[in-house]
């Protein structure tokens, strides 16, 4: 674990590398999964906005869907989520001619016809955050059917995940965060290659929790937690 600020994150972002290959996952990540897109109360607003706008273009089934269910239900643990049909499809994708499931909301906003890009959530995967405490820990979701395409472009063209979401990671975080989110993931990789080369130039579990803030985090959380 590395912390930014007061947001924690596991190591394996620094190290990962990712970059969306749709031309061959066709936007799975909008398809498949167990449930629809997290949405935070603060995005319910706008999603209707952008459903009342684009439902037009939006499958029969999808609207029948909202219909019936609405358009953001609540899961098991009170969390929002976005409706999806029953194949499974979110109820704001639209197929390419090719066979590329794709957002509603992003297509519009591309053609400048919608002011906001898509969830928070969405934009951010395959990272997903989690709150603890009152602290953001923001894990690398990897799961081989959707993101293995993403992996190997950015294998062949040396992307990492920490540079593809540059734009998302700043529109939740802030451009200052993102700075030392990406000093941060440097400095892990250093570390990484160092130890490598001589593993007995190790830093010492203190000195990297030290050098990540880890300790400041871990302090916070249990400051926070109910005493007996």
């Amino acid at each position: 674990m590395f912390m930014v600020q007061h947001t924690l994150l596991s190591e394996d972002i620094a190290h990962a590398r990712f970059a969306c290959d749709i031309s061959r996952c066709k936007g799975a990540c909008c398809v498949v999964g167990d449930s629809g897109a997290p949405v935070s109360k603060k995005e319910v607003a706008v999603l209707n906005k952008a459903y009342s706008q684009l439902k037009d273009g939006l499958s029969v089934e999808a609207r029948d869907t909202v219909s019936a269910k609405g358009l953001v239900q609540e899961s098991g643990d009170q969390k929002l989520e976005l409706s999806c049909v029953s194949t499974g499809e979110c109820v704001f994708v639209q197929y390419t001619d090719k066979g590329v499931a794709t957002c509603a909301i992003q297509n519009a906003f591309y053609k400048g016809e919608f002011d906001w890009e898509k969830p928070i959530s969405c934009h951010l995967y395959p990272l997903r955050i989690k709150k603890l405490s009152g602290i953001e820990w923001i894990n690398y979701e990897y799961i081989a059917s959707l993101c293995s395409a993403a992996c190997d472009r950015a294998e062949k063209e040396g992307i990492y995940l920490a540079d593809f979401l540059k734009k998302p990671l700043i529109r939740r975080y802030g451009e200052a965060w993102y700075e030392e989110f990406v000093a941060a993931c440097e400095y892990i990789r250093a570390m990484k290659r160092e130890y490598s080369k001589n593993p007995r130039n190790e830093l010492s579990n203190g000195e990297l929790f030290e050098k990540t803030g880890f300790e400041d985090i871990k302090k916070e959380i249990n400051n926070a937690a109910p005493k007996n």
